[in-house]
């Protein structure tokens, strides 16, 4: 599901009726929800699914968030969201986001900062296939 095109990864959603507010646009909150399926399409799409770093121990825990709004949609409108890595050290990882309306209008941007834990809670490397995955120079 989706594209890579210049390291952004692109998904489509739909936004339901229970990602919105009472004014009837998507509840400002969601966003981080929408940046998630971004996340994890991404991992996906470069052959090392969320699912995968768990199962070999490890978890990315986010430890900063932030998000500029620029716009809002409302109930079924179809948004594209794109993520893509925006830094990566030894512990830690950085992903940035832009969400777009059907009409190519810029409506949140932002990123969020993982830490690398491993199987009990302390911080750990991120794992060398990982980094390679993300970011081939990084091995």
């Amino acid at each position: 599901m989706g594209t890579i095109s210049d390291g952004w990864h692109e998904t489509s959603v739909r936004v339901r009726y229970k990602d919105t507010d009472r004014m009837g646009v998507v509840y400002y909150g969601n966003y981080l929800t929408f940046f998630e399926v971004g996340r994890a399409e991404l991992m996906r799409a470069l052959g090392y699914p969320y699912s995968r770093l768990e199962a070999e121990g490890y978890q990315l825990v986010v430890t900063e968030a932030s998000l500029k709004y620029q716009g809002n949609v409302g109930y079924d409108a179809l948004i594209s969201i794109r993520a893509r890595v925006g830094g990566l050290k030894k512990v830690r990882l950085r992903f940035d986001y832009e969400v777009y309306d059907q009409g190519g209008n810029l409506l949140v941007s932002g990123y969020t900062v993982h830490a690398c834990l491993d199987s009990k809670q302390k911080p750990a490397r991120i794992p060398g296939a990982l980094k390679e995955v993300l970011h081939p120079s990084a091995g």
